[in-house]
């Protein structure tokens, strides 16, 4: 039987059809007894203050500040982050890709929307999206330019598409004239969107 949200719950009028589909669910699934909603709000909660970008720039900001880290992420990225507690779940290999003048990497799931939770918390909508995903891989530059950033035609692009067993992160280029910054100044630099590879470090997400 067909259900109308907005019809029968009001307050939903202004949320998107998605999100008022996925409250009324909440509500009936918790009038079910079948999910604890303060349970849902705890874990929301550690997402968005435990981990989340603020984990991945703590990780760049040391790449960029310690030659052996940086090493280390290249040769086993899961160690070295979980090395500074930020671990994802069992059997899921993170791997660094780096940024330099001549090439720019960018990360999407083509499949559906894998993304390395424990270094940049929840994946934003846009990264989910089908017209992400397929443009991602048919025009990166193009993707790149819908987020407001203008490469050299010098540059080459590398995609590279996430799976369940491997993550990437991406390692955004340091910006000049942050040799005297410290690993805490040089991660405020560091947007989540740099981490995916739709901007660059220092600049606004």
């Amino acid at each position: 039987m067909s259900h109308d949200v907005s019809h029968d719950h009001p307050e939903y009028s202004e949320l998107s059809e998605m999100d008022a589909r996925v409250r009324a669910l909440e509500t009936a699934l918790t009038e079910r007894g079948l999910i604890d909603p303060d349970a849902l709000d705890r874990i929301i909660e550690r997402y968005e203050t435990e981990v989340g970008p603020h984990n991945g720039a703590q990780v760049v900001a040391k790449a960029w500040s310690d030659p052996d880290y940086l090493q280390w992420l290249r040769e086993d990225a899961s160690a070295a982050i979980a090395s500074l507690g930020f671990k994802g779940r069992q059997g899921e290999h993170m791997v660094i890709v780096e940024n330099t003048p001549d090439v720019h990497n960018l990360v999407v799931c083509t499949l559906c929307s894998c993304y390395p939770w424990s270094v940049l918390g929840l994946p934003p909508t846009w990264y989910k999206s089908p017209a992400y995903r397929a443009k991602a891989v048919r025009d990166p530059r193009g993707v790149l330019r819908d987020f407001g950033v203008e490469l050299p035609q010098r540059t080459t692009f590398r995609v590279w598409d996430s799976t369940s067993e491997i993550r990437y992160l991406v390692i955004p280029m340091r910006p000049e004239g942050t040799e005297s910054l410290s690993e805490a100044e040089l991660a405020e630099l560091v947007t989540r969107d740099s981490m995916i590879g739709t901007g660059l470090a220092g600049a606004q997400s």
